[in-house]
């Protein structure tokens, strides 16, 4: 029997991926949000805080566990009572994590009190027995229109919505024409009311969309479009219908029968109409997904912050050896300058002293002396110079004028020259009678013909 063989050391492994804190929590945060969707979840609020940055924190428990809940202040709004410690609620959040603790929370988006439970229970009922059916399924989803020539608002007549919806396409899209059928939208008959006018806008199929909305409210004031009947209408509408029922918080089921779903009934309206500054509406997507990367990098670092703050000891403590601290270095800092200003006045001393040892005023004044005497040397040489010049050209003037032809010329005789080739003529025998000469005088040139020749 062989024996198994070793196990390797942990140090050993020739692999091995090492972890940071923050790493860890930054993974496993991912993980956790994006593995949850948006949950409902009841329980009793306990430790409720609410420090000075205005968010909330506390703990959501029941009979066998408990977990930390986070309320921002942005999402406080919207709430129709103050949380409270022992208040039993029904809150909607998403799952996180907390970094700097490595915490697990929820991130509270809407709280209510648990009076609703009835509805919501029946709320969560038709909404599972739905789903199951398929009536919320993607593959049912109609594509909204790019360009509706009309489009189809089932509201009611008299609110605040259809003026909304107005003036956005107006102001977004002015070709787009309306069709309103006015509905109840809240009260006894209005669910069926509500499925009769959808039922008939899929009949006459003379609008390109539909928009079903109202205004925001309670989970019972927005009963009418959790109805069966108003849910199946929707679904088996043949036109694209967008849900713009409530605010933004608000849910009902209609919002998943619908083939598009819209915070607001605004939101519907600019779901449902084009805009000719498509490039501005690029910029405002990035913008607003800049502004939720950004709310939740401040959320986050408020949260921390509020952490850190809760382990801040005392100011007055903290002034108090701050004030100690700074009488300290005030002392250091003027005997440094004391110190720094005695040895600068030492060196300038030193550097002043040098500069007057070394100062060119003496040695140019000299120069200036010497300059002075050599240009009197130098005038008195030049003097001399041109005298003995102008002598030495007098002389050599003399001699050339004796020597020049023209004395002689001036004494009364002649250069005679061949006529030809202007040769000069020095002998009688190198002339014969009648060749042409030239005689160069004093004064003047003469031309002439030789007659006779003779020694």
């Amino acid at each position: 029997m062989t024996s198994p063989s070793p196990v390797p050391a942990p140090d050993s492994s020739p692999l091995r991926e090492i972890y940071s804190v923050a790493r860890l929590t930054r993974e496993a945060k991912a993980l956790l949000e994006g593995g949850f969707p948006l949950l409902w979840i009841e329980g009793e609020i306990s430790n409720f805080a609410r420090p000075a940055s205005g968010h909330c924190y506390f703990t959501l428990k029941d009979s066998q566990a408990q977990v930390r809940c986070a309320l921002f202040r942005s999402n406080q709004r919207s709430l129709a009572c103050p949380p409270r410690d022992g208040m039993h609620v029904v809150l909607r959040a998403r799952v996180s994590l907390y970094e700097g603790r490595g915490e697990f929370q929820l991130i509270v988006e809407h709280l209510e009190e648990a009076g609703e439970g009835a509805l919501r229970a029946a709320f969560e009922a038709l909404k599972n027995r739905l789903a199951q059916e398929g009536l919320f399924d993607l593959s049912r989803k109609k594509p909204l229109p790019r360009l509706p020539r009309r489009i189809g608002v089932i509201t009611s007549p008299s609110g605040a919505v259809i003026r909304d919806i107005i003036t956005t396409l107006a102001r977004r899209f002015p070709a787009i024409s309306l069709r309103i059928y006015p509905v109840p939208v809240q009260g006894t008959g209005a669910a069926e009311q509500i499925a009769a006018a959808i039922r008939l806008a899929g009949e006459r199929r003379d609008c390109d969309a539909l928009i079903v909305a109202r205004g925001g409210g309670s989970l019972e004031d927005l009963w009418a479009f959790n109805e069966e009947i108003v849910v199946r209408a929707v679904s088996a509408c043949p036109l694209p219908v967008v849900s713009g029922v409530g605010h933004e918080t608000d849910f009902t089921i209609t919002d998943l029968a619908a083939d598009a779903r819209a915070p607001t009934p605004t939101a519907a309206a600019v779901m449902l109409s084009p805009d000719w500054r498509e490039w501005l509406a690029q910029f405002e997507t990035l913008e607003l997904r800049l502004r939720r990367t950004m709310d939740a990098r401040l959320e986050n670092s408020q949260q921390r912050l509020d952490w850190i703050a809760a382990r801040l000891v005392h100011p007055a403590d903290r002034i108090a050896r701050l004030r100690s601290r700074l009488a300290d270095l005030a002392r250091r800092l003027m005997l440094a300058q004391t110190a720094r200003r005695n040895a600068a006045a030492a060196r300038l001393q030193a550097t002043t002293a040098q500069l007057q040892r070394l100062s060119p005023a003496a040695r140019i004044a000299q120069g200036q002396l010497r300059s002075a005497h050599q240009q009197e040397r130098l005038a008195l040489a030049m003097s001399r110079l041109l005298e003995q010049a102008a002598h030495r050209l007098g002389a050599a003037s003399g001699r050339l004028d004796a020597l020049s032809p023209l004395a002689t010329l001036g004494r009364g005789y002649a250069i005679v020259q061949r006529d030809d080739t202007g040769a000069i003529v020095r002998d009688a025998t190198q002339l014969r009678p009648g060749e042409h000469i030239r005689a160069l005088l004093a004064h003047g040139r003469i031309r002439a013909v030789v007659e006779e020749t003779g020694k």
